[in-house]
């Protein structure tokens, strides 16, 4: 065995019981519960006159309907408003059920509980609703009623820009995408009458929050529900939301039945009934000198949020703070709308406004440096921050209240990097020995910087068993992101134990009850310094206990591959383990270690009191609350391909420099990055919601919603930059989102610099291309 540091390349430890089929996802729990199913609005905008069951009660195996008028309590109330903010001045949250409006396509109305799905879904066919059909309003082109407005300014935005020697406008699209994990949502309980305890298995990236938010709405203690996120196959934001409808009925109904009850959604119900992100209207007026040097910027952006804002207006804020990028704007102002539309509702998905704002800045940039005629890179590192103004205050307030600053980072670095990285000086040379041969590349870069890690807290507990083992619990859950080998390697490293003793526990309420929850590049930075703390609490402890054992200052003792020993006499040393023994003395009765803590000639049973402020048992409980939160930064460049006859776009190359601060797993951060820049080619090239007029998404099925293959996906050249952030122990920024956030600005670029066609409105689809560029080669 040996131990595995801070900063390796550890294969993740997840990997191999996954992909031998040993995963415990939602659906593989309760075979024997009873199953839901809903009705859903088949209107995007309607009032909801009747529910007529009669023809469903016929049904075998039907066990309960339930409509909004069969909802007790808080449970008939609108779903909670999750982040409130001074200026979402007209809020809105849907119903668990439907109370007399529906305002999308796939709204639930009626839940349905049967034996199984089959015949849940067969009663639920059975149910007739009666609408007052409503117009509906779909796209931000129709939309008027504006659920939240915001200005943030700093500088004399106008002074700046008519003193400003040019000025350009530009009119920028983002259309809608969504999360679309392999793994729909899903949720399932059971209530113990004895016990009088609620449990709750959720595919969610906030277990903690689901437990509260159940607890609060049923009227229940706290401590009487649990809830675990078993295996989660993808969230991507989506499963962020507490509580979606079915996180509350389902267990409602489970109490209320006294039977195990399960939902797992269907592919379409996560296209219609789920949430989606993305689609924004930009208007840029930038003023800028002959050097290309940016004086003002000011940007008004319309929002699209759907029919409900159940997660505030976190997406627009993202936008709005995180669109300067690397660059210093002197004079900034930024101002949305945040719209309702009847459509599916917007919340996070991967990057989280970010990908827009990206996409604003970026593209602006490449218009002034045609405007001047003058090299891409160039313009910016005329205006990218410095390293020495570090930390660098942008003036506006982030999405977590606190002060937008940027905490390290060197751009001008990263921007070497990446140019070196895809051969941009040589491209040139390049482009036109491809024109020789009659084809048409092109090449783009992009910038980003991402604020990361979030507040307001997470914790992190660690023990060490009298058999070795080293137990490691935190709240927030997982999908995919590799935490048993980071947060293991992190703990290894604190504690000096082999990492194969190591063992992670993620999204249990039973093992961690206090969370936040997975999202927002916030896991490592959170729960990692959370979990490094408790483990720094738990090795001073040990080094206590050892000290005494072996009549040396803890000063003086070291801790390695588990042997706690004295540094430069390694024959002065006891097993880790063996201080666990001693750290509970009723333990050490039982233990089979006792026969090797008895050479310490420390007595068990009535010996020594366990010291004031401490506790028996070797184990170390902390929590990580940030200041404010830290901002990680990247650049990624590409050299697209685009066909004469059919615009069909190749991507030849692709690369990323990436800054997240100490890197904890190398291997893992590129994985990251990897899927990442996957959803970001998608968002760039393929994917869309094609809503009618009418409010019907006419996409909802991965028939005719386009993804990437792998055969889509270009090969990732990756490197790293480390510029340690000053706010926390570890040193370390999130990097969960970065490989999406350039995406179809780096890709606007590139397609651009190909055709010569100006790229304002992504995603672009080869007819569109065809269609920009005259319907001709």
């Amino acid at each position: 065995m040996t131990t595995r540091v801070f900063g390796e390349r550890v294969e993740r430890r997840e990997d191999p019981r996954l992909l031998r089929g040993e995963g415990r996802y939602l659906d593989d729990l309760g075979h024997d519960a009873l199953e839901v199913a809903f009705v859903r609005s088949p209107h995007a905008h309607a009032r909801v006159l009747d529910v007529d069951v009669t023809a469903a009660l016929d049904v075998e195996g039907l066990v309960a309907i339930y409509t909004h008028e069969d909802l007790p309590g808080r449970l008939a109330d609108p779903l909670p408003l999750l982040i409130p903010h001074p200026a979402l001045t007209a809020p809105r949250t849907a119903h668990a059920l439907a109370k007399d409006l529906v305002r999308h396509v796939g709204e639930p109305v009626v839940m349905v509980v049967a034996a199984d799905r089959y015949l849940a879904e067969d009663a639920a066919d059975r149910v007739r609703v009666t609408y007052e059909v409503l117009p509906p309003v779909v796209g931000l082109d129709r939309a008027e009623e504006v659920a939240a407005h915001l200005v943030q300014e700093v500088g004399d935005v106008d002074a700046a820009l008519a003193a400003a020697p040019r000025t350009l406008e530009l009119r920028l699209d983002i259309e809608r995408s969504a999360s679309t994990p392999l793994e729909g949502r899903g949720v399932y309980a059971r209530w113990d009458a004895d016990d009088q305890r609620l449990r709750v298995y959720s595919s969610t990236q906030t277990p903690t929050s689901v437990r509260f938010a159940v607890a609060a709405i049923l009227g229940l203690p706290d401590s009487q529900v649990e809830c675990v996120a078993p295996d989660v196959g993808g969230g991507f934001g989506v499963k962020i939301m507490h509580p979606w409808p079915e996180e509350v009925l389902v267990p409602w109904a489970a109490r209320l039945l006294g039977r195990e009850v399960k939902y797992t959604e269907d592919r379409r119900e996560h296209f219609v009934a789920a949430t989606h992100e993305r689609a924004q209207e930009q208007h840029v007026r930038v003023g800028f000198d002959d050097d290309g040097r940016i004086l003002a910027l000011d940007v008004r952006f319309l929002h699209d949020h759907g029919a409900y804002t159940p997660y505030g207006i976190i997406v627009p804020i993202i936008t709005s703070t995180q669109l300067p990028g690397p660059y210093v704007l002197p004079a900034y102002r930024v101002e949305f709308s945040s719209l309702y539309t009847n459509t599916v509702p917007v919340t996070p998905y991967r990057g989280a406004g970010r990908p827009q704002a990206a996409f604003c800045m970026e593209r602006t940039v490449d218009r002034i440096a045609a405007e001047l005629g003058l090299d891409r890179a160039e313009v910016r590192r005329r205006n990218i921050v410095q390293p020495e103004q570090m930390p660098y205050d942008l003036g506006l307030t982030f999405q977590d209240g606190r002060p937008a600053i940027y905490d390290s980072g060197d751009f001008p670095a990263t921007l070497r990097m990446i140019t070196d990285l895809i051969g941009w000086d040589d491209f040139p040379r390049r482009k036109a020995e491809a024109a020789a041969e009659g084809r048409r590349i092109g090449i783009g870069l992009a910038c980003y910087v991402e604020g990361t890690g979030v507040g307001p807290y997470e914790g992190g507990h660690v023990q060490v068993e009298p058999n070795g083992r080293v137990n490691v619990s935190t709240g927030l859950s997982s999908q995919g992101q590799g935490h048993q080998t980071v947060f293991a390697q992190i703990v290894a490293t604190e504690l000096g134990v082999p990492m194969e003793d190591v063992h992670v526990v993620t999204g249990d309420t039973r093992r961690f009850g206090y969370a936040v929850g997975t999202f927002a590049s916030r896991a490592a930075v959170m729960s990692g310094n959370a979990i490094a703390l408790a483990a720094r609490e738990l090795r001073a402890k040990a080094l206590r206990i050892a000290a005494d054992a072996l009549e040396a200052s803890p000063d003086d003792l070291e801790i390695v591959e588990g042997i706690v020993r004295v540094k430069g006499s390694p024959d002065a040393a006891i097993p880790l383990r063996t201080v666990a023994v001693l750290s509970n003395p009723l333990r050490y009765s039982f233990s089979e270690e006792s026969r090797a803590a008895t050479q310490f000639s420390l007595p068990v049973r009535g010996g020594p009191p366990v010291p004031r402020g401490e506790a028996p048992g070797l184990e170390g409980r902390d929590y990580y609350s940030p200041e404010r939160s830290t901002f990680a930064n990247g650049m990624h460049a590409a050299i697209v391909e685009v066909d004469p006859e059919t615009a069909d776009v190749t991507i030849l190359r692709y690369a990323v420099v990436h800054d997240c601060g100490n890197l904890i797993n190398p291997m893992i951060v590129e994985g990251q990055i990897h899927g990442g820049v996957a959803q970001g080619v998608a968002g760039a090239l393929y994917e869309r919601m094609a809503y009618d007029e009418h409010g019907q998404l006419q996409n909802a099925s991965f028939m005719d919603f386009l993804m990437p293959y792998a055969t889509e996906v270009p090969h990732i050249e990756i490197a790293h930059l480390e510029t340690p952030s000053p706010l926390n122990p570890l040193g370390i920024k999130g990097a969960g989102e970065a490989g999406v956030i350039p995406g179809s600005a780096v890709l606007a670029a590139a397609i651009e610099d190909a055709t010569g066609v100006a790229i304002a409105r992504m995603p672009v689809s080869p007819s569109e291309l065809f269609e920009l560029q005259g319907g001709s080669a």
